[in-house]
């Protein structure tokens, strides 16, 4: 077997390796809440023209197409698969799930945005409604103390009951954010694509 059909084997080899470790992590985070998959796409690479098409291959006959061969397969990218994950109910007033297009804006330890679709939260010691690693939402929402329920409209307005008052207060309304290119967002893990 020759050097070239060699290397064509191995970058096929190559190819199937790396989609296999891009299928490994999407089971591993099968149950991530807020967690996209990735898609590999590969592409071929150069053909080598043996014979071009219209070559005379007879006295009468000439190729009807050209004889070539490929020079193996490359990874070309790997895209997020921005589709709508599982529901699940749970018994936390303050876990919310994103129905549709939209990322939760949470303050970063650096003074940037993250965004995140992961809507299991919390309320910080200081009352701030937080992700489960701490980071706090945006826009900032504070939930007092004494608090007795905790109500998320499908608007995203927070409204709490404090014990002892007759009416639910508004507290904040969590807004969302959306990109053109959900494509170009940068995963940087925590289940923030970006």
């Amino acid at each position: 077997m020759s050097t070239y059909a060699m290397h064509v084997a191995k970058t096929g080899l190559n190819s199937q390796q790396t989609k296999m470790q891009i299928i490994a992590n999407n089971l591993a985070n099968v149950n991530t809440t807020g967690f996209k998959s990735d898609r590999a796409n590969f592409e071929t690479l150069l053909y080598q023209i043996i014979r071009p098409a219209g070559e005379q291959t007879s006295d009468d006959t000439n190729l009807a197409s050209a004889f070539s061969i490929g020079a193996g397969s490359r990874l070309l990218n790997t895209s997020k698969q921005h589709t709508q994950g599982s529901v699940i109910q749970t018994d936390n007033a303050l876990d919310i799930a994103i129905e549709g297009s939209g990322f939760f804006q949470v303050l970063m330890p650096d003074g940037r945005i993250g965004y995140t679709r992961n809507g299991t939260f919390a309320r910080s010691a200081d009352g701030a409604l937080t992700t489960q690693s701490g980071y706090v939402v945006q826009p900032e929402i504070q939930i007092p103390e004494g608090v007795t329920q905790i109500n998320i409209s499908q608007t995203g307005a927070v409204t709490v009951q404090v014990a002892g008052a007759v009416e639910a207060d508004e507290v904040g309304q969590l807004t969302l954010a959306d990109f053109a290119n959900r494509q170009g967002l940068e995963p940087i893990g925590e289940s923030f694509p970006c």
